[in-house]
């Protein structure tokens, strides 16, 4: 089977429910994804936070992704994208300045409720943080750990793995899916900021 027929075969299988599935497209494509994210960030543990980034969004995407280019392509763009949004991010700009809201990440929105803070904009900050502890602590036990290590401790992949006794992939794996449920939480509450605060000028 061709490359690109193997993806799409992957696609489809994702897109039916199968997590496995896209579980080998990250395992094919990480490295590569890795090293084009390593041309716009040079601290490697950063590099690996954003193409789990990366790999969240395109997770999310893949209802919607019809094959039109090579899944590689379409994936590639959503690397470059997700590693622009976060040099934007850490350089404190104005939201909208430089990236569309719709293509932030929740933890871009985030660090941009704390750009700009208001009594509102504290406010929603501390709702923030209190909804992801509460969360983090209804996570199975797995995923609490890796990503506490990664988030509160600041270990890299490599120590989490060998803390946790399971291959770098497997951490992975528990912090991608710690991220998206912090994430599908997060999102309605982000979503009610107020348009005039969001909204690009």
């Amino acid at each position: 089977m061709a490359e690109n027929d193997l993806d799409q075969e992957l696609v489809r299988r994702v897109q039916q429910g199968d997590s496995t599935a896209f579980d080998a497209l990250v395992r094919k494509y990480q490295h590569r994804i890795l090293a084009l994210i390593g041309r716009y960030i040079a601290d490697w543990s950063e590099c690996q936070d954003v193409a789990q980034d990366a790999f969240m969004r395109a997770y999310r995407a893949l209802p919607n992704f019809r094959g039109d280019a090579q899944f590689y392509t379409w994936l590639h763009r959503i690397a470059v994208n997700t590693a622009k949004n976060h040099l934007v991010a850490q350089k404190r700009r104005p939201p909208g300045a430089d990236i569309d809201v719709d293509d932030a990440e929740q933890f871009d929105s985030a660090i941009r409720l704390r750009d700009n803070d208001t009594p509102e904009r504290e406010l929603m900050r501390q709702q923030v943080e209190q909804l992801v502890l509460r969360v983090v602590e209804g996570l199975p036990a797995e995923l609490k750990e890796a990503i506490s290590l990664r988030e509160v401790d600041g270990l890299s992949y490599d120590e989490i793995a060998e803390k946790m006794g399971c291959p770098i992939g497997t951490v992975r794996s528990r912090i991608f899916r710690a991220r998206d449920a912090i994430d599908q939480e997060l999102r309605p509450l982000l979503d009610a900021v107020p348009d005039s605060q969001e909204r690009k000028h």
